[in-house]
């Protein structure tokens, strides 16, 4: 029996013209109704935000094929928002944002436009998958396209609860090279910060941002852990950020007003 097509949305932070966001479209395109709404430029570690305080423009854009490519002036969840209020004739079945290049991992998640993009598909109920890979340079998108495109099948036929996503991490290899999939909780390690302090000609003082790699943790069942160990990492994401445990402590608080 042949596969039913899906149709899926496929998005980025990293722009409309980012290859690992092409390296899916081309391996899904041929079995799938897909359309792309992406950034017009990079959107990188913008979060969840969403535009307000701008108007928000599309344009149609021609590449690989496509005939329902759209790119958009808003932030990588403003752009599932126009998507799903403007641009697709029906509910998607799926939406799936990257292949971004560099892991999103650990603390990262909270700061990732692509996530964003993720989180805001499973708040309108639309099961989705946030996907990276780890390397900035990344040699192997295409293996990574493959590996979604299955686990995107079992999502579908299978199903996620509302309001959970599914984020992954795949080491930059061939997938013939690596180790297996580990189903991971998301690591708490911080990476290494740094503020550097320089002088502008007129004296002033500003600021460049950045961040430096580190070892993961060692606890094996973490997501940097486990692409440490050439896993693909696949880690459930609640978009409901309350902590039960706490709440039924907080009610045995003794506090009145």
């Amino acid at each position: 029996m042949a596969q039913k097509k899906m149709n899926i949305l496929l998005s980025n932070d990293d722009g409309i013209q980012a290859q690992g966001l092409w390296a899916l479209y081309d391996r899904l395109v041929s079995a799938n109704r897909l359309t792309v709404v992406a950034p017009d430029r990079e959107r990188s570690a913008i979060g969840h935000a969403i535009t307000l305080h701008a108007p928000i423009r599309s344009q149609i854009v021609s590449r690989n094929g496509a005939n329902n490519a759209y790119a958009v002036s808003g932030t990588p969840a403003a752009c599932i928002k126009l998507a799903v209020a403007e641009l697709v004739d029906r509910k998607p079945d799926l939406v799936i944002s990257g292949i971004n290049p560099g892991a999103n991992v650990g603390v990262n998640i909270n700061y990732s436009g692509t996530l964003a993009a993720a989180r805001e598909a499973a708040l309108n109920g639309i099961p989705a998958i946030a996907v990276s890979i780890q390397s900035r340079t990344p040699a192997f998108y295409d293996q990574a396209a493959e590996f979604v495109d299955r686990l995107a099948q079992k999502v579908v036929l299978n199903g996620l609860p509302q309001g959970t996503l599914l984020n992954v991490n795949l080491p930059d290899l061939p997938l013939s090279r690596l180790k297996g999939i580990r189903f991971s909780r998301q690591g708490s390690e911080h990476f290494k910060e740094a503020m550097e302090k320089r002088v502008d000609p007129r004296n002033r003082a500003y600021y460049w941002y950045g961040t430096y790699d580190q070892d993961p943790d060692g606890e094996p069942d973490m997501d940097s852990a486990a692409l440490a160990d050439n896993c693909i990492a696949v880690t459930p994401l609640r978009c409901d950020m309350t902590d039960y445990e706490q709440l039924a402590e907080l009610k045995a608080w003794d506090i009145s007003i």
